[in-house]
């Protein structure tokens, strides 16, 4: 699962940053700091640093509920609502819903995804108009704090990461309460159904009903 075959770059703002690797998980440990310097680059006619490193877009809707920490970059159009808390080292893409108690920590979210709803996003990489259903998480550390490794088939590739969450592709739907395991990775245009367990890689234009019920979707 290499970075272009799971997103449209040109959907987000830190396209130069992720073009940079084969796989789009190797970037997560430079978010932070690009974060920085790509803050430090942006308009003043389009961004206000609202906080120190912590840049908004002047069209951004932002509650006073709302808790940034920085790093943090919050792209043209978008909001986030009550009670959210974005705990830093994140991009939030434009036309983008960061909702009601959700937590993101150092993640990438493209352009118009939405998660809207007690949503928990650690560690990840949300695709252009990706969206996480209520409850939906990604889990980004292994219960035994081993490094996590991402499975394909037959095939392992060792990531070095303790975390590590989800990569969600373009135009990906993740059910209500589901459940993400750490390392998991998720092709464009897929469904995941309500209160699932995923684990492993999902190939794009799939519905993952259950680990023993994945179908090709219907592409016209």
């Amino acid at each position: 699962m290499k970075t272009k075959k799971l997103f449209s770059l040109k959907n987000t703002i830190a396209e130069s940053l992720l073009e940079k690797y084969e796989y789009p998980w190797q970037a997560l440990s430079d978010i932070k700091a690009f974060t920085i310097w790509l803050g430090r680059n942006l308009s003043k006619d389009f961004f206000d640093e609202i906080s120190e490193n912590v840049w908004a877009a002047k069209s951004a809707r932002i509650f006073s509920s709302a808790c940034i920490l920085s790093p943090c970059i919050i792209d043209e159009n978008s909001e986030v609502r009550h009670c959210a808390f974005i705990r830093g080292s994140a991009i939030i893409g434009k036309n983008c819903v960061v909702g009601n108690s959700t937590e993101i920590k150092n993640s990438i979210i493209f352009d118009n995804v939405q998660i809207p709803h007690y949503n928990y996003v650690g560690d990840s990489i949300l695709g252009y108009h990706s969206h996480l259903g209520a409850g939906a998480i990604t889990s980004n550390v292994k219960s035994d704090k081993s490094l996590v490794s991402v499975k394909s088939d037959n095939n392992i590739i060792e990531t070095g990461l303790r975390k590590f969450g989800a990569m969600v592709g373009d135009f990906t739907e993740i059910g209500c309460n589901s459940v993400l395991c750490p390392g998991t990775v998720i092709g464009k245009n897929c469904t995941v159904y309500p209160l699932s367990l995923v684990r492993g890689c999902i190939d794009e234009n799939r519905i993952f009903k259950t680990s023993e019920n994945i179908v090709r979707k219907s592409v016209k």
